[in-house]
């Protein structure tokens, strides 16, 4: 009997966090991840070899983080020196 609770305790907690990765997904347009979303978010034409898309999501994230250093730059000017 108290395997049963174990074995089902530990199904419910898989099935809550199951919910909850499918929310986060959604929520964050990951859903169905594959070929086709990983395409789409990164701009990379259907045909394009992993190579091209490795190279198009590396500079993608080169590109984001030279626009937040950017943004942030601004913020630490003003901040007090210590």
């Amino acid at each position: 009997m108290r395997m049963v609770f174990g074995v089902l305790g530990l199904v419910l907690a898989l099935a809550i966090v199951g919910v909850l990765m499918k929310k986060q997904l959604h929520a964050t347009g990951l859903a169905g991840v594959g070929a086709g979303p990983a395409v789409a978010a990164t701009g990379a034409e259907p045909a394009a070899t992993v190579r091209e898309q490795s190279q198009n999501i590396q500079r993608k994230v080169q590109d984001d983080i030279a626009r937040a250093m950017q943004q942030a730059a601004p913020a630490r000017a003003e901040e007090p020196s210590q």
